[in-house]
């Protein structure tokens, strides 16, 4: 019974490291202000117009859970999230400033606790940025427009892109299709 035990709390850590559950990174994004409240804004040229707020404007605006992640890099329990589980057909959203991030006709379930995505919905609705926490090099998402953690991405997800784009759910606000 306890080796079962240990094999549970090393799945679990294991889990922690790949999904940066405590990131001690305080790296903040700088960007062009911008009206918060519509959503993948672009100038003339198509090209995102990005969000500038202080650190102290973000902790107004999202919860402190919210800000935990979104602005400090950190990441929800696995299987905890709101979206994890959800099948609705919409639109997920930047939870910071409304962007829009991945089409539900891109989530699936990939066993790892997070809602999973192998598209995002647009070529500049995230970045992805290198991540060299906790002694492992991965690829970090963020939003393409406010520079929010909405988690990683991996090269073990389904076709056609062979991606998983872990997400956050605390990081996403969902806008549903009102058309069916």
């Amino acid at each position: 019974m306890k080796k079962y035990l240990w094999i549970v709390i090393l799945i679990a850590i294991g889990f922690a490291l790949v999904c940066n559950i405590n990131s001690s990174s305080k790296e903040s994004y700088v960007m062009v202000l911008e009206d918060s409240t519509k959503n993948s804004k672009s100038d003339e040229g198509g090209n995102m117009i990005e969000i500038k707020k202080s650190e102290e404007e973000w902790k107004k605006i999202l919860s402190p859970e919210q800000y935990k992640v979104l602005r400090g890099k950190g990441t929800e329990r696995p299987f905890t999230g709101k979206f994890y589980k959800n099948d609705e057909t919409g639109i997920y959203v930047c939870a910071a400033c409304g962007n829009e991030l991945f089409s539900s006709e891109t989530k699936y379930e990939s066993g790892s606790g997070w809602p999973s995505y192998w598209e995002p919905i647009s070529e500049n609705s995230v970045k992805l940025v290198e991540d060299t926490s906790h002694g492992m090099i991965r690829t970090e998402v963020v939003c393409g427009r406010c520079g929010g953690h909405l988690g990683h991405v991996f090269d073990d997800g389904p076709q056609p892109t062979g991606k998983r784009y872990c997400i956050n759910s605390i990081s996403l606000d969902f806008k549903k299709d009102t058309t069916e």
